[in-house]
């Protein structure tokens, strides 16, 4: 029987209501956009399925077509952008390029775990530098670290992930000129993944900086406001000789037909993430006011999570929410025994997440002594 787009879109998305029903599981845990793409893309996608036979470069849009989009987004041409399957993909050829035996990777502690566990699982020389006091970013350490010469690669992830704090442009404009000047052959990888939920007015990409300057790599992710996780659909901007090191380890046709379609779609929707930055913005304000009800203090929070200091280890929080049908973060060391990071759902997933936070919590919620100073 034929099925519409619509009623394609609609298919499992319904489960019948009986009197043993559950409520459905409230994923807030791996910093997804809740609502996914938007109307424009899923139609795009649909409409794109008769051409799933084929490659990506007998295709149109082709994935070239969707580098040179990028590109022209950004005032570049289209040898200084590169895709990825994710940024994933872009962050594990840097490890590749750049870290090796004697040059090692210099990265925050905490932050996203990518880099850090390619290294480790390679033995290869890693210097992790532990966030500030308000939880964000060393930029001071991070850069002195890397100036002694030995480093290949330094990962900046601004906002930072778990952590949720984002570094305002001089910040990091200030950590890529130390670095340079001091180790000028050391790559600069600005993980950029969050940058559409942040509204913090001292923020600004570091993009034009690394269109501009050897050795600096800014990565982007179709993953989150664009709602596009599943789609796997990434990419990186920096000079060309510096992109031309990462495209040298560019994995064949890394790029379906139909996330090519999807972020081509996405790129020409921009009120989509006018629209989903103020949703997100919305829900996480509304998310912090109950946690610090709670007696919850929280990091100063520029993403589509929150990272807040639960008094107790998160594998306990996490098991006990999890019984109420609310999944939250993993562990994220050295802050295991005391924080959990918690995704942003749909306002209301997130009235319901937190009224079992305030099961959960309130009755022997109480200020860690690991506290962050200034915190939220």
């Amino acid at each position: 029987m034929p099925v519409s787009r619509r009623g394609f879109l609609g298919l499992g998305l319904q489960t019948p209501v009986t009197e043993t029903a559950k409520p459905a599981e409230i994923r807030i845990s791996g910093n997804e956009n809740p609502l996914g793409p938007g109307r424009a893309v899923l139609d795009a996608v649909l409409g794109k399925f008769p051409e799933a036979g084929r490659y990506p470069f007998n295709s149109s849009p082709t994935e070239s077509a969707l580098g040179a989009a990028i590109a022209e987004r950004f005032g570049a041409k289209p040898e200084c952008v590169i895709l990825g399957a994710g940024s994933q993909e872009i962050l594990k050829s840097a490890m590749r390029v750049w870290v090796t035996p004697r040059r090692s990777l210099v990265t925050a502690l905490p932050t996203f775990e990518h880099c850090t566990a390619f290294a480790k699982k390679f033995a290869l020389p890693i210097v992790e530098v532990p966030v500030d006091a308000s939880m964000r970013l060393d930029v001071g350490e991070m850069s002195a670290a890397a100036s002694r010469g030995d480093a290949g690669l330094v990962y900046v992830n601004n906002p930072n992930n778990p952590t949720a704090t984002v570094h305002g442009a001089p910040a990091i404009a200030g950590l890529i000129e130390r670095i340079h000047k001091a180790s000028p052959s050391t790559v600069i990888l600005i993980d950029e993944a969050y940058h559409d939920y942040v509204t913090d007015p001292s923020y600004a990409t570091a993009a034009p900086i690394a269109l501009a300057t050897p050795n600096v790599v800014v990565a982007r992710t179709f993953s989150k406001a664009y709602g596009m996780a599943g789609m796997r659909v990434g990419y990186a901007v920096g000079m060309p000789d510096t992109i031309k090191k990462l495209d040298a380890l560019k994995m064949p046709y890394n790029v379906s037909v139909l996330g090519v379609m999807a972020a081509m779609t996405a790129l020409g929707d921009p009120q989509h993430i006018v629209n989903e930055r103020a949703r997100n913005t919305e829900v996480r304000e509304f998310t912090l006011e109950a946690l610090h009800d709670l007696g919850v203090r929280t990091t100063e929070a520029q993403a589509n999570f929150v990272f807040a200091d639960i008094g107790r280890p998160a594998k306990e929080f996490r098991e006990a929410c999890a019984k109420h049908g609310v999944l939250v973060g993993r562990d994220f060391p050295p802050f295991e025994k005391t924080h959990c990071r918690i995704s942003l759902g749909t306002m209301q997933e997130m009235r319901r997440a937190t009224d079992v936070f305030r099961i959960v919590l309130r009755p022997s919620t109480t200020a860690s002594s690991s506290a962050v100073k200034g915190g939220r």
